[in-house]
């Protein structure tokens, strides 16, 4: 591509003006950085090589574009990295301890973030292509797609550190929040306000998770994660890790809750991560009687529709497996019996047996 002309552009001014355009669009935070992702890569290569992320091959496809940023996107040679707060109610583990309530994750109660965050960020690059000549640079945003390695990218940025829990965490604010990035070949000024880590000897997120998904600090195996387990396996979940996944019926956040940067974490303000349809405090048996018509309206614009209505009935039925008790709930998973399919027949009959043992106690 054209060598950038740097002449009558102050780059300094421009990123300063990133900076302040990404407040305008709502971003807590805007950084730059030139992109290195060396040790990144490796560490990549290692937990593919453990297996450890499951059917999600995804994850080991385009490995150079990912560790190499200007392989996906022609002459990168820097990285806008944005956040922005999504936790609208602090008050979740009383939903996550009543046993007849549905925990669905924080980030997932109003509208798909990927959607929101990529138009912000659109219209970030338009900003910035109004101020240069778009034959003399190239640019791409991303939001939690393409291969992309995120969260390396931001801790570089200094917008957090990455956690034993292998989420970004930031002393002031926690870990709530989204992630998204720009890919520029724009010469820009970058910043150098890489965070310590402080986790310091703390293991309290390995030790609440219900599954034991962490074989190590600062390694995540996704074939233990609750978050895994119910979004991104598309067939049986093991019977092992249904009794602890309790009443997760859509990801997990108690590596977040009970990580002590989050006792006072920053709330949004951005009105489409409200909860709709009261998905914050739900009951299962509710839930698990949406007809699949009430399940494709109430889950329009959501980021729960990608999983479909069988895996939310998949899930919703371990969790009332899970539940106390209940001739209803008997009553419910027997109807659902009717025209299932074999997968979601076998989640059926478990939670079934679950109900039957505690009614006959």
């Amino acid at each position: 591509m054209p060598e950038f002309d740097q002449n009558n552009i102050d780059l300094d001014q421009l990123a300063a003006n990133i900076k302040h355009w990404g407040g305008n669009l709502g971003f807590q935070r805007v950084s730059i950085i030139a992109p290195d992702l060396k040790y990144a890569s490796e560490k990549l290569k290692t937990w593919l090589d453990n297996k450890y992320h499951g059917s999600m091959n995804w994850m080991a496809k385009h490995e150079e574009k990912r560790c190499t940023p200007e392989k996906l996107v022609l002459g990168t040679i820097r990285v806008i990295s944005v956040r922005m707060n999504y936790l609208s109610d602090p008050n979740m583990i009383a939903t996550l301890k009543d046993d007849n309530k549905a925990y669905i994750s924080r980030y997932a109660l109003g509208k798909d973030y990927h959607k929101i965050i990529r138009k912000k960020l659109g219209s970030l690059t338009k900003r910035i292509a109004e101020e240069i000549p778009k034959e003399q640079f190239n640019h791409r945003p991303f939001v939690d797609s393409a291969p992309v390695l995120e969260k390396p990218l931001a801790e570089q940025a200094g917008l957090g550190w990455i956690g034993k829990n292998t989420l970004l965490i930031d002393k002031s604010v926690g870990s709530w929040f989204f992630l998204g990035e720009i890919y520029t070949s724009i010469p820009l000024p970058v910043d150098n306000a890489k965070e310590a880590n402080l986790c310091g000897k703390c293991k309290a997120c390995m030790n609440v998770c219900p599954t034991n998904a962490f074989p190590e600090p600062y390694v995540l195996d996704a074939k233990k994660c609750i978050s895994y387990q119910t979004i991104e396996n598309k067939g049986i979940i093991p019977k092992e890790l249904r009794a602890p996944m309790g009443n997760r019926v859509f990801g997990c956040d108690d590596c977040q809750i009970w990580c002590p940067w989050n006792r006072d974490p920053a709330i949004t303000s951005e009105e489409v991560f409200q909860p709709r349809h009261n998905l914050d405090n739900a009951s299962l048996l509710e839930l698990f009687n949406w007809s699949e018509p009430e399940f494709q309206e109430k889950t329009l614009g959501s980021p729960i529709r990608r999983i479909g209505y069988e895996r939310w009935l998949r899930n919703l039925a371990i969790g009332l497996g899970n539940a106390p008790g209940c001739s209803n709930i008997v009553k419910s998973l027997k109807a659902r019996m009717v025209n299932s399919s074999e997968m979601l027949k076998e989640h059926l009959h478990w939670a079934l047996e679950e109900q039957n043992r505690k009614l006959n106690n």
